[in-house]
């Protein structure tokens, strides 16, 4: 069976390969909707026998901005303490999924966005795209995993200095560091380069990679539905706060925010 249609989300496959594109451009800010059926598509493709590699993509000048906090949006939905912010009760089900995932980002992967790119197990990017942790200077903790995932990846001292400040690295700054697996020329030769990856896991044997990638994945679920908890029950005080506010009001208005701890 082909996956479950989205009008945000296309789904093609190209020999053993699936490519899911983000189609919300330009910045593909996303919402419940777009990471259940970033999820749906994933879990489709679970019994898709010649589904062997996937890679995730998107249309417009970004991979994906995070949640549009200046609009509609459910990313503060959490109804409790307690209870999980729905977004990531989505991204714990891509998570989840066994087929090996290559990210081609072209452009911005910004908060939640980074998340999702980090999501995969590879990333193939160029100079011209940045990358942001930047709940921190939005005033809210960080979420979608990323406190397991970034520190995983570029060791907990850089994840600290990445999230306490917000900063914007480039491809080439995020390559340095490890976030970023291959490094391409420019941004219309990422998706080529990532579908290349993705055919040459495609050519080993699919019961032997996703039998691999469980081994060296088996840890992740449990930290990640830890962190998943935390990060929800942290962000359901901040979305709450004067700093919050005044940091996505900083932020539209393309100024430093001017945070008072309350």
């Amino acid at each position: 069976m082909p996956p479950r249609s989205h009008t945000d989300l296309g789904v093609d496959m190209d020999g053993h390969v699936a490519i899911l594109e983000i189609r919300r451009p330009p910045h593909n800010f996303f919402d419940v909707p777009l990471i259940r059926a970033i999820a749906d598509a994933l879990e489709d493709l679970e019994a898709h026998a010649d589904c062997r590699a996937v890679v995730l993509a998107a249309q417009g000048t970004a991979f994906c901005a995070g949640a549009n906090f200046g609009g509609d949006t459910d990313a503060t939905a959490a109804t409790s303490p307690r209870a999980l912010n729905p977004i990531y009760a989505e991204a714990l089900r891509i998570y989840a999924t066994g087929k090996p995932i290559v990210a081609a980002v072209h452009g911005p992967a910004i908060g939640g966005g980074l998340g999702l790119a980090l999501a995969a197990d590879f990333r193939v990017s160029c100079p011209q795209a940045r990358f942001s942790a930047n709940f921190n200077r939005l005033g809210f903790h960080p979420g979608f995993g990323l406190s397991v995932t970034l520190p995983r990846l570029v060791g907990p001292q850089q994840a600290a200095l990445l999230f306490y400040t917000g900063r914007r690295i480039d491809g080439t700054q995020a390559h340095t560091l490890g976030l970023v697996d291959e490094l391409v020329d420019g941004p219309e030769a990422v998706r080529g380069a990532a579908l290349e990856l993705a055919q040459e896991i495609a050519l080993s044997a699919p019961i032997a990679v996703q039998a691999t990638r469980t081994t060296l994945r088996r840890e992740l679920m449990p930290l990640l539905r830890e962190a998943v908890a935390r990060e929800s029950e942290m962000q359901f005080a901040h979305f709450r706060s004067e700093d919050f506010r005044e940091g996505v009001q900083a932020m539209s208005e393309r100024r430093p925010p001017k945070f008072s701890g309350r």
